[in-house]
């Protein structure tokens, strides 16, 4: 018989064993099952896992692909004929909208647009494709079309503006159109519990009328015709768990299905009304719309999906966040997937992979001489500043702060890289010592913009200008410069607003642009002049009108006799000879390049330039002339 200790141990011993198989049991890998809709005849169940597109017997069993590609596939839906298959594919961009033909394997690209679409239904005679997109209304909302399953142009639904409509389902008679509207739900699916923003409602346009169908109390998508025009399905969590409910034509709603927990997701119903198939906890469920009982589908996955090839490319169609030019114009630098690439900017083709970190990269820019590229990346959990030389194809750290960096930009002359941190100061980095030094504070919570846009040189590298609240603008947001060497920055701006994306620099260093708005009203473009400009009056102007538009140009002869004539002492002699300012265009705009800034009455040097636009970020032309 065991003592008490070795009782004691056995104990520990079984509860560690049952502690480790269960979390082996937890940890175990399971497919992600999603977005099933049936075949016409109830035989099959189209699926999304790991990006593919898979199919089913409707009883469950071993699954096949369907459709495989590299790319990301999403929502199947058969025809109504159940001869072709539709479906969203990002292989081109966003997201549109493809036909392929079960018995050929004809694939056909249907949608064409820069904005996501999302699939939403076939009409019963097979005929349109019903979708919402993004592409042509305001912030992101949605809007419902409709387009020829063959092909053709998309035709908007409702167009409503400024109103986010989505998941829209045409009645078996082709009379009617059940769909979602307001919240952000269609974005936000995935989110599990109750947020007044996910709030949405159903809604029927039915003979050019609107209808109001369920309220906005709730999280209430997916809405599906049963097999007649008498009731309406759709999911909602208005009993405090995702759940289906329906909704007959007179009456009140009813709750079909009974979970307290789990998520309810992409329903669709059979053809003949009677089952609505949809994911629930990672796999396929079905349930029965007149009893409400539901079950789970087994499937078990067998086959390849399309991997990546031998030689890892990575597509990034779609994925481009930032974009950078060189300034010989012959590269561009990008963030693609999070990545920094480089690629040749007139031929384009296969870009060269930079970085290739778990960590997200942002704010690429290049240096002046357009060898170098500098970035912000979060490695280690605080976002730093990193230097890449690419002919040496060398990677260095510049910045390693406990606080974020951010909005790196080399100087014209590409002896030193300003950059803000924590968006309260403003700092530069010495490449020829190595070190880095703060420029001045920052009194504003303004965040970042990537590229550096709220910062810019002098072209003579001698000053900064950016965006902050200067205490003596009484917390209104406007352009302060500052000398690169360090000293007090000043601001140059006074304005009453609340907002400034860009500043821009003149090549020839006279004057700042910058876009500067209210919350509520247009953004406009605005300028300082650096130094003093003498006005024109009218009288001169006149006077122009009778000088000699093409003076004579003097001849050899002249030429000669005045360089016999002049002394060698002269003044214009030894004004050329000692490489001083001249009369010439070039040696006015070094004048004006090495000039500092005049402050003095610079609050009166500031004017408007009318673009007739409502302004956002804006770059000045190399030339200074756009």
């Amino acid at each position: 018989m065991m003592s008490l200790p070795e009782r004691i141990l056995l104990f520990a011993v079984v509860c560690l064993v049952c502690v480790s198989t269960a979390q082996t049991q937890v940890s175990a890998p399971q497919a992600y099952l999603t977005e099933p809709s049936f075949a016409p005849d109830k035989s099959e169940i189209a699926f999304v896992s790991g990006g593919d597109i898979w199919s089913v017997a409707a009883a469950g069993g071993v699954a096949r692909l369907l459709v495989s590609h590299p790319a990301n596939e999403s929502r199947p839906l058969f025809s109504p004929d159940g001869k072709r298959l539709a479906f969203v594919s990002n292989r081109t961009g966003n997201g549109d909208i493809y036909v392929v033909s079960l018995d050929t394997g004809e694939l056909k690209r249907v949608t064409f647009d820069d904005g996501g679409e999302q699939l939403d239904a076939w009409s019963r005679d097979g005929v349109w494709l019903y979708f919402s997109s993004t592409a042509r209304d305001i912030a992101g909302m949605n809007d419902i079309y409709r387009v020829r399953a063959a092909g053709g142009t998309p035709m908007q639904v409702l167009a409503d503006r400024y109103t986010n409509e989505f998941a829209a389902a045409p009645s078996p008679d082709g009379q009617a159109l059940a769909f979602t509207a307001r919240g952000i739900s269609n974005g936000q699916w995935w989110r599990k519990g109750h947020s007044h923003i996910d709030q949405s409602e159903i809604w029927l346009w039915r003979n050019k009328r609107l209808e109001q169908i369920t309220p906005r109390d709730a999280k209430n998508m997916w809405p599906m015709w049963g097999a007649d025009d008498s009731r309406l399905y759709f999911m909602s969590d208005k009993g405090g768990a995702q759940n289906l409910w329906a909704q007959p034509q007179t009456g009140v709603a009813k709750q079909l299905t009974k979970f307290t927990d789990g998520r309810v997701l992409w329903p669709q119903i059979s053809a003949d009304g009677k089952t609505i198939v949809f994911e629930r906890n990672f796999r396929l469920w079905q349930a029965d719309t007149g009893s409400g009982k539901a079950a789970e589908i087994p499937v078990t996955l067998r086959g390849a999906s399309a991997g990546p090839p031998l030689v890892e490319r990575v597509n990034l169609a779609g994925n481009i966040r930032e974009l950078a030019l060189s300034p010989d114009g012959k590269k561009v630098a990008l963030i693609g997937r999070g990545e920094v690439f480089a690629a040749s900017a007139k031929d384009g083709g296969d870009a060269v992979r930079v970085t290739n970190t778990a960590a997200p990269e942002s704010d690429v820019t290049w240096s002046s001489d357009s060898k170098k590229l500098a970035y912000v990346s979060e490695r280690g959990g605080v976002a730093h500043i990193y230097l890449y030389d690419v002919a040496a194809q060398s990677e260095t750290q510049l910045t390693n702060s406990v606080q974020i960096d951010a909005a790196p930009l080399f100087a014209p002359d590409g002896k030193s890289l300003a950059f803000l941190r924590q968006g309260r100061a403003l700092f530069i980095y010495d490449f020829a010592a190595k070190q880095e030094r703060e420029v001045c504070k920052l009194y504003t919570d303004l965040p970042p913009i990537a590229g550096g846009t709220q910062v810019a040189w002098s072209p003579d590298s001698r000053w900064l200008a950016f965006a902050t609240v200067a205490p003596e603008t009484r917390s209104f947001v406007n352009i302060s410069v500052a000398p690169a060497s360090g000293g007090a920055a000043k601001p140059v701006s006074f304005l009453a607003d609340s907002n400034v994306s860009s500043v821009s620099w003149s090549p020839d260093g006279t004057y700042i642009l910058f876009d500067t708005s209210q919350r509520t009203e247009d953004g406009q473009l605005a300028r300082v002049d650096l130094q003093p400009r003498t006005p024109k009056f009218r009288e001169d102007q006149f006077r122009d009108l009778f000088k000699e538009e093409n003076p004579k140009k003097p001849g050899a002869a002249d030429i000669l006799s005045a360089s016999a004539t002049a002394s060698p002492n002269s003044q214009n002699t030894s004004k050329l000879e000692s490489g001083g300012a001249s009369d010439s265009p070039g040696g006015a705009v070094a004048d004006k390049m090495s000039a500092a800034p005049e402050f003095e009455q610079i609050r009166q040097r500031l004017s408007f330039i009318r673009a007739g636009v409502n302004v956002g970020s804006q770059i000045i032309s190399p030339d200074g002339k756009l």
